[in-house]
């Protein structure tokens, strides 16, 4: 995903209302139930005649099978050990939607609101006091510099456990905007049977995304069945502190990296120490990542999420300010990488949805 965040963009999701929250019938923590609803909303012996059931018959589907069954068969000349099956997938607008707006932006937005009574100066200082009024004109006048002053309140100064704490406050309670639904039930039914089938087959899958990580930590492993040691996105510099006789890790207000961009092939080769054979994005924001990935020797397989359906997501790439897919589809296009057009290869987007079978009922 694209993670250069502009102000218009954020303007125009307080435009949007930024919504009201309501209160849910969701647990304070999202439910093994309910995780393995997401991960396996399909019945196993669905999975094993299809490993990918969500998808139609096409070239997407069709190279991901293939290159699997490759780099898993002991005879092939492109099989793969174990170890090496590194697979990597940005978040936003990949494993999940990210519109109308990146739901860490949401979630930060809502953050100022909630915190706002204990900070009366807010609505006499910006850029809180456009986020508090919804003023998508002041927002938009207060710059990056507005919107960085919005993240360093919500996202530093508190104790790593803290954050976790306020993320998952927010997540059980939080609505998407516009489909009611629980953001944790905005993540994409097809991707969930990639991460399933590749893990089936001896794969190790990586979120790989400019979202801060320990955001991401916090749904990761129940929502994607993905572990918090195989989440990496931007992270801020943290100090070890004893307060009060307890040690706890302090979030500061200073950016220890961006995982964005060239960012993201940086923190592979440093967390993760294998060049990935397997890479999933959807933006430009994704492209080194892809590059950095089909570099290596050996099978690959470079994949794009190309939103093209209106009707049951969003459409959008080149003009988007919000996951913007121009040089990436480009060079996918020029390389032969793979592109799953959403519209024409997805029969179903999200898990709340009916499956291809009971549609056919």
């Amino acid at each position: 995903m694209n993670k250069q965040k502009t102000v218009a963009v954020a303007a125009s999701l307080l435009a949007n209302g930024l919504r009201e929250q309501t209160r849910s019938h969701w647990s304070k923590r999202i439910s093994a139930r309910t995780a393995a609803t997401l991960l396996f909303a399909l019945p196993l012996f669905a999975l094993a005649a299809d490993p990918l059931p969500s998808w139609n018959q096409g070239p997407a589907k069709k190279s991901i099978i293939e290159f699997v069954e490759t780099v898993t068969t002991p005879d092939s000349k492109g099989f793969v050990q174990p170890e090496a099956r590194i697979a990597v997938f940005d978040n936003d607008g990949t494993l999940w939607s990210e519109q109308p707006g990146y739901f860490e932006e949401l979630f930060a937005f809502d953050e100022i609101k909630r915190m706002a009574p204990q900070h009366p100066e807010w609505k006499d200082q910006q850029p809180f006091k456009a986020v508090l009024e919804n003023d998508h004109k002041a927002l938009a006048e207060s710059g990056m510099e507005g919107l960085l002053k919005i993240f360093m309140t919500t996202h530093a100064g508190l104790t790593t456990d803290e954050f976790r704490d306020n993320v998952q406050r927010w997540l059980s309670s939080a609505r998407h905007p516009t489909s009611g639904k629980p953001y944790t039930e905005m993540v994409y039914q097809p991707m969930l049977e990639v991460l399933a089938y590749l893990r089936s087959q001896g794969f190790k899958p990586y979120i790989v995304s400019g979202g801060d990580t320990g955001f991401m930590r916090v749904f990761a492993e129940e929502v994607y069945g993905i572990p918090p040691e195989h989440v990496i996105g931007s992270t801020f510099v943290t100090e070890y502190q004893v307060k009060d006789g307890k040690p706890s890790i302090l979030r500061t207000a200073k950016i220890a990296h961006n995982d964005d961009g060239p960012g993201k092939p940086v923190s592979i080769d440093s967390v993760i120490g294998r060049r990935p054979i397997l890479a999933f994005g959807n933006s430009d924001g994704d492209l080194q990542m892809l590059q950095w990935t089909a570099a290596g020797d050996g099978p690959r397989l470079m994949g794009l999420v190309h939103h093209t359906d209106a009707k049951r997501e969003w459409a959008y790439d080149k003009d988007s300010k919000i996951g913007r897919l121009d040089k990436a589809l480009d060079q996918a296009k020029q390389q032969d990488w793979t592109i799953v057009d959403m519209a024409s290869q997805w029969r179903r987007i999200y898990p709340f949805e009916a499956s291809a079978n009971e549609q056919q009922q």
